[in-house]
């Protein structure tokens, strides 16, 4: 069926991992009840006007872990909790500058300075509503999966367009990208345990019986052993960019809490990412050590404002789990939507056609003529979705 503005969408899944699909897609249009003060929430003449609505359109992507449970009930409730934010700071967005009091009181006489003087803006709250809805539907995986004895977690790639901007949030380590005429604009960052080193090294120091004493915090070039003991070696904290020497004692031949590198890096040996959704009953394997703390479900949000920008026929925005970015740069993904957009302009079905392009080039295969493949290059065999959104079409 038609997606909203006619995206593609395309997924390889069941790639040698596990035997169920542990990616899962969803998008819609969100329309959100406008209220005026004051309004009964069960005036049913609301319904009918129209003009009472503020329209939003969403696409996600769901990367399911130890199974596909958490990835299905966040396909099927973030939208709900999405729309339930806004609806709640509505009356804030309408606002050039929002209120302090949606009531639209003033009840001290320094909080219109305090708006101005913080530079809030109607798109912080369409960002705290994103914030505050992954927290939301957190809780009711956390509540899903406990009642139904499950276990699993799924990291979450949403992009919602409102109000003529484009809200990416990422809790995880899928990535989105716009594709311009001339540019390429990251429109995401990945969440690792390597890119949040800090961030998980902080929450140790603040709560070291997270730890349960299995644990070092530091971070080491490698996994010390009992001959590295008063020796000199390189270090890094919570706090440092930079590297030290630490003498090294007893406590530090621990488990780092962050092992490996790149790919293989492990948050407590045990995830691979470091934000996401569910994992509330998951463990480090032989200990009674919880790995959701160090987890964080809240997203980092980047806004894309339409109205200073150009938007071309071709520019799209594509979404895609880490499957697909695992053997393809940003530079090469950009540089094959613009040769296969370019080509096939007549084509109605041309951005679900990309997308299949897309997941078949970083399985290695062929579609048709087009890609000829270097056979020396890396596949991924991991399970891929893929979204194409043309941005021109955003008003149609």
């Amino acid at each position: 069926r038609l997606l909203p503005w006619g995206a593609g969408y395309a997924e390889v899944i069941n790639a040698e991992k596990s035997e169920f699909n542990e990616d899962q897609a969803a998008c819609c249009q969100i329309s959100i009840r406008r209220r005026e003060p004051g309004m009964e929430e069960d005036e049913e003449w609301l319904i009918l006007c129209s003009t009472q609505f503020l329209t939003g359109y969403y696409w996600a992507l769901f990367d399911g872990h130890g199974g596909p449970e958490a990835a299905i009930i966040a396909s099927n409730y973030l939208h709900y909790c999405i729309k339930q934010k806004l609806e709640e700071v509505v009356g804030g967005i309408t606002e050039t500058r929002p209120p302090m009091h949606l009531s639209g009181r003033c009840v001290c006489d320094s909080d219109p300075q305090f708006v101005e003087e913080k530079h809030i803006l109607a798109q912080d709250l369409v960002v705290g509503a994103l914030e505050n809805a992954f927290q939301e539907c957190d809780e009711v995986i956390s509540q899903e999966m406990e009642a139904t004895n499950q276990t699993g977690g799924c990291t979450v790639l949403a992009a919602l367009y409102f109000q003529g901007k484009l809200y990416v949030a990422n809790a995880g380590d899928s990535r989105a990208i716009l594709v311009l005429k001339d540019e390429v604009v990251p429109m995401s960052c990945e969440f690792t345990p390597e890119t949040e080193r800090q961030r998980i090294q902080h929450l140790a120091f603040l709560f070291p019986k997270l730890l349960d004493g299995e644990f070092t915090r530091f971070e080491f070039p490698r996994r010390l052993k009992g001959d590295d003991v008063g020796q000199k070696v390189l270090y890094r904290d919570y706090f440092m960019d930079g590297w030290g020497y630490k003498t090294v004692e007893k406590a530090d031949l621990k488990y780092p809490l962050v092992h490996g590198h790149g790919k293989q890096a492990r948050l407590l040996g045990t995830l691979a990412v470091s934000r996401g959704l569910g994992d509330h009953q998951l463990k480090v394997i032989d200990t009674n050590i919880e790995v959701k703390p160090f987890l964080s479900c809240i997203p980092k949000v980047n806004v894309f404002d339409f109205a200073l920008h150009d938007i071309k026929e071709d520019d799209v925005l594509i979404m895609a789990t880490d499957g697909l970015w695992d053997v393809l740069c940003n530079e090469e993904v950009a540089h094959m939507v613009r040769r296969f957009l370019a080509e096939d302009r007549a084509n109605p079905r041309r951005f679900s056609e990309l997308a299949k392009c897309l997941v078949c080039r970083a399985r290695g295969k062929k579609r048709g003529h087009r890609w000829m493949l270097d056979d020396s290059r890396e596949a991924s065999y991991d399970d891929i979705s893929v979204f194409v959104i043309p941005l021109h079409s955003r008003e149609e």
